[in-house]
C-alpha cells in the first residue's frame, strides 16, 4: 500500500519532501494510517486533533489516544477544544455545518500562522462514493457528482485511491492501534444508511463496485471539466456587467438550448434554486418590471435584460447636504464642485456627468437623494414640469435604474436628475453671474 499512496501523491503533484504538512488527525484508523503512511513515506509531518465534545467522554478519550500517538512518535500536534453546541446555536447552523466550520476555520489559520504547505485530510474511496450518493439524491446536479476532489486550494487527499478495506487491512497487517467513533454506527445519519445499508446490496451485485464507481466519476470530472468550459464561454456572451449589476441578454439567452441548464448554471452562482429559475423561466415572454429573490441577490426581468444584484441592508441616511461651501463630496457619490465667478472663458459642458447651474438661484445647503414617487422637474429645453415616472418611461428606465437614480434637489425643487438631465429652471442665462459647476467621478 506504501508504494500506491507515493505513487497517488507523485501522480497526482499533491506535496513534495520539502514541504510542511498539516495532517488532520482524528484518530480514527483513516487518519492514523494516514499518518502511518506519512512518516514511512518520510514526509515533515504535524498533526492537529479537534476536540468538539460532542461524544461525553468518547471525545476526551480520542483527545487522549490522539497525543500519545504523537508523543510515541515524536511528532509535532496542536490540539483544540470547542463548545461547538454553542457555536451551532449562536450561528443558526446544523450540528454538523458547524463542526466543519470550526474545524476549517481553525485549520486555515495553522497553515497560515505556521507557514504549513497543504493540510491533508484522510478521505478515502468509499467517502468519495458515499458523497457521490448523497450528492445524487440531493439532487445537486453534474457538480456533485465528481464525488470529493483530490486537492481543493491547500487541502489535500492522499488516501482516495483506497477502500476502507484496504486501510483496515493495512492496519491490521501493521498492528496499527486506532480508536473508533460510535457513532460511525448509527444509521440515523444519511452518510451512514449508505455506508451500511446500500453498499452490502452494491457488494452482492459487484464486488468490486468501489472501482467501478471510481471510472464513472473520474469520467464525470471530466464531463463537468468541458462542462463548464462551455458554460464560462457562454457567461461571457451572454453578461456584463456595470456598477456592480450583472445584466444578462435575453435575446440571447432565449437562444440557449437547453435553456433550463444553461439558467440554472448561469442563476445558481447567485443563490437562486431551481424553483426560482422555474419561474424565471417562464417570465422571459411577460412583461418587465418582475422580480425574484434568493437569499443573497434579487433579480428583475426588465425589456431587454435580465438584472442581478445584490441584496443590501438599507443602512445608509436617506439624503446627504452639500452646504456653500464644499468643495468636493464622497460619498455616496464622489463629486468635485467648484464655484465659478469669471465667465468670460468658461464653456458650457455637454457631458452629462457634469451640471453647470446659476448658483444665485440655488438655495444651500442642496439635498442629494434618491428619487420618490410623486417627484418631478422641468426637463432641461422644456417649459412644463414632468413627472419622474413619466421620464423613466419614456427613457426607458429599468427598475433599477430608477432605484439607482440620484436627485440634486435645493429646497423642495429637483436641481438635477445626476448624470442624465438638469433642471430648466436653474440653467445658465444670459442673467448668470456665478456658475455652481458639479462634477461626477465615475
Amino acid at each position: 500500500m506504501l508504494e500506491k499512496f507515493e505513487s497517488f501523491v507523485s501522480d497526482n503533484n499533491l506535496f513534495s519532501k520539502d514541504d510542511r504538512i498539516l495532517i488532520a488527525l482524528s484518530g480514527g484508523v483513516d487518519s492514523i494510517v494516514l499518518s502511518h503512511l506519512m512518516c514511512r513515506a518520510n514526509y515533515k509531518i504535524s498533526l492537529a486533533h479537534c476536540n468538539f465534545h460532542l461524544r461525553d467522554e468518547e471525545s476526551n478519550r480520542d483527545e487522549a489516544f490522539v497525543r500519545r500517538w504523537a508523543k510515541e512518535n515524536n511528532i509535532p500536534l496542536f490540539v483544540k477544544e470547542f463548545d461547538t453546541y454553542q457555536y451551532m446555536k449562536e450561528n443558526k447552523l446544523s450540528l454538523e455545518m458547524a463542526a466543519r466550520d470550526l474545524r476549517y476555520n481553525w485549520f486555515n489559520s495553522l497553515l497560515e500562522s505556521e507557514g504549513f504547505t497543504c493540510l491533508c485530510t484522510a478521505h478515502h474511496l468509499d467517502d468519495s462514493i458515499e458523497t457521490f450518493f448523497i450528492n445524487l439524491l440531493r439532487g445537486t446536479g453534474i457538480a456533485g457528482l465528481h464525488g470529493i476532489k483530490v486537492k481543493n486550494d491547500k487541502i489535500v487527499r492522499p488516501l482516495l485511491f483506497a477502500t476502507r478495506e484496504e486501510i483496515l487491512s493495512y492496519a491490521k497487517q501493521n498492528n496499527i492501534s486506532y480508536v473508533d467513533d460510535s457513532t460511525n454506527s448509527e444509521t440515523k445519519f444519511t452518510r451512514n444508511k449508505i455506508r451500511h445499508n446500500l453498499f452490502p446490496v452494491l457488494r452482492e451485485i459487484n464486488p468490486n463496485f468501489e472501482f467501478a464507481l471510481k471510472k464513472d466519476i473520474e469520467y464525470l470530472n471530466d464531463t463537468e471539466f468541458i462542462f463548464r468550459r462551455e458554460i464560462e464561454k457562454t457567461k461571457k456572451e451572454i453578461i456584463e456587467t456595470e456598477q456592480e449589476v450583472i445584466k444578462i441578454n435575453i435575446s440571447k439567452l432565449k437562444q440557449l438550448n437547453p435553456l433550463k441548464i444553461y439558467l440554472y448554471e448561469i442563476l445558481s452562482e447567485y443563490g437562486f434554486n431551481e424553483t426560482n429559475i422555474n419561474d424565471i423561466l417562464s417570465c422571459l415572454d411577460e412583461i418587465s418590471g418582475k422580480q425574484f429573490f434568493s437569499k443573497t441577490h434579487r433579480l428583475v426581468k426588465d425589456r431587454q435584460y435580465i438584472f442581478i444584484d445584490v441584496i443590501k441592508n438599507n443602512t445608509t441616511n436617506d439624503f446627504f447636504l452639500i452646504d456653500n461651501c464644499q468643495s468636493s463630496l464622497i460619498h455616496p457619490l464622489k463629486m468635485q464642485i467648484e464655484l465659478l465667478r469669471d465667465l468670460k472663458f468658461i464653456n458650457i459642458s455637454k457631458d452629462k456627468n457634469i451640471a453647470m447651474l446659476d448658483a444665485d438661484l440655488l438655495k444651500f445647503p442642496l439635498i442629494l437623494r434618491k428619487w420618490r414617487q410623486g417627484d418631478s422637474f422641468v426637463p432641461f429645453g422644456m417649459k412644463k414640469e414632468k413627472k419622474l415616472s413619466d421620464y423613466f418611461t419614456s427613457n426607458k428606465y429599468s427598475l433599477l435604474d430608477k432605484e439607482n437614480q440620484w436627485i440634486l434637489c435645493s429646497e423642495e425643487k429637483i436641481v438635477w436628475l445626476v448624470s442624465e438631465r438638469i433642471d430648466d429652471r436653474f440653467r445658465i442665462s444670459n442673467k448668470t453671474k456665478n456658475i455652481l459647476k458639479i462634477e461626477v467621478e465615475k
